[in-house]
C-alpha cells in the first residue's frame, strides 16, 4: 500500500503512526486524538454522547445507561469518513466504552462505494502486546520495515529504568487508581509500568483488565503510593473529581496519605495510551517512586501532589 490515507480513531493508534513517520498520511482522526499537536488540524470523524462536566460517577451512570439500551456511547461522521477515502482505519476492540470500536463503523462501510478501506482493530492487554500493535500498523501501511528501529528504542528506554534503579530491593506498594467513583484499580499495562519504575502493584495483575476495587480492601492493603489516573483525564478534571475520594471514612490514615506520597496525574495523555508514551508513564512512575534520576516531568502540568497534612 504506497502512501495510505489513514483515519486513526484511537488516540493511542495515532501516536503509533506518527512513532512510526506516518504522520504525513493522516487525513482523519476521533475527538479525543490530540497528540502530537500536529494531529489537531486533523478532521474529526467522532464524537461523543457524554455531556461535559459530569462527575465521574455521572459519566459511569450516563455510560451504563447508554449501553442498556443497546447503543454506543461514539457517533461516527459517515459522510465525512467516506469523503476522507481512507486506505486505513485504525481502531480498537478492546473497550466500547473507551473508543470507536468496528461495531461503530458498520454503517459506514457496509454503504462504502468501491474500494473498502482496511479497518485494523488494536486489542492490547500487556505492554508486549503494544510494541505488537506497533507491527500490525506498519503491516497494514506496507512500511513493516520502520518497526523494529521504533520499537527497540522504547524497550531500551525501559530496560534503562532498571538500570537506574541499580541494586535496590525495595519495592514500595503502589495503588494506581484508573477511576474514582466508582473505584476501580488500573490492569492491563499499567501493573508492568509499575514494576518497570521500581513499584509493587496491588489489585490488579499485568494483561488483565482493570478490576472494580472495594474501598475496604484499599484501606486494608495500606499502600505506600497511590496514583490517581482516571481513564480519559487530564489532571485538572482529575484534581476536580478527587472529593469522592479522599473525602472517605479512612482516606487520612492510609500510609500514603500521611506520608504526602499521593498523586494525581495526567492519565489521558499517560497511562491511558497504548503507545508510545507507556514508557514517559512507566519514567513518571519512577520519579513519583524516587527510583530514578529522571526529573522530566514538572508538577503542575504531569502530576500534583494530593493529600497529606
Amino acid at each position: 500500500m504506497a502512501h495510505p490515507r489513514i483515519v486513526s480513531l484511537l488516540p493511542s493508534a495515532t501516536e503509533i503512526a506518527v512513532a512510526l513517520g506516518l504522520g504525513q498520511n493522516l487525513v482523519g482522526r476521533s475527538h479525543e486524538c490530540d497528540y502530537p499537536p500536529s494531529v489537531k488540524g486533523l478532521p474529526v470523524v467522532t464524537s461523543t454522547k457524554l455531556e461535559k462536566g459530569l462527575t465521574s460517577c455521572q459519566i459511569d451512570d450516563r455510560v451504563q445507561g447508554i449501553v442498556r439500551q443497546g447503543l454506543s456511547v461514539y457517533e461516527v461522521d459517515t459522510a465525512l469518513l467516506r469523503d476522507l477515502r481512507p486506505d486505513l482505519i485504525l481502531t480498537q476492540s478492546q473497550c466500547a466504552v473507551c473508543a470507536v470500536t468496528p461495531a461503530d463503523l458498520e454503517e459506514a462501510l457496509s454503504e462504502w462505494t468501491g474500494t473498502a478501506p482496511v479497518l485494523l482493530s488494536l486489542a492490547p492487554d500487556t505492554l508486549e502486546d503494544v510494541w505488537g500493535d506497533f507491527a500490525k500498523v506498519a503491516e497494514a501501511a506496507g512500511l513493516s520495515e520502520r518497526t523494529s528501529s521504533v520499537v527497540d528504542g522504547l524497550r531500551r528506554r525501559m530496560a534503562g529504568l532498571a538500570e537506574n534503579r541499580g541494586r535496590r530491593i525495595d519495592r514500595p506498594s503502589v495503588a494506581a487508581i484508573e477511576w474514582i467513583d466508582p473505584l476501580m484499580a488500573a490492569g492491563n499495562w499499567v501493573p508492568e509500568l509499575i514494576e518497570a519504575a521500581g513499584g509493587r502493584p496491588l489489585f490488579a495483575r499485568a494483561g488483565e483488565h482493570s478490576p472494580w476495587l472495594e474501598w475496604d480492601d484499599l484501606i486494608a492493603a495500606d499502600p505506600e503510593l497511590i496514583v490517581a489516573m482516571p481513564c480519559g483525564y487530564q489532571l485538572p478534571k482529575t484534581l476536580a473529581d478527587l472529593g469522592s475520594l479522599v473525602d472517605r471514612s479512612g482516606w487520612k490514615d492510609l500510609t500514603a496519605v500521611r506520608k504526602g506520597k499521593v498523586f494525581a496525574v495526567d492519565g489521558h495523555h499517560y497511562f491511558n495510551r497504548p503507545g508510545p508514551r507507556l514508557v514517559e508513564s512507566a519514567e513518571l512512575i519512577a520519579q513519583l517512586l524516587g527510583t530514578s534520576s529522571i526529573r522530566a516531568f514538572e508538577m503542575g502540568r504531569d502530576w500534583m501532589v494530593i493529600g497529606g497534612d
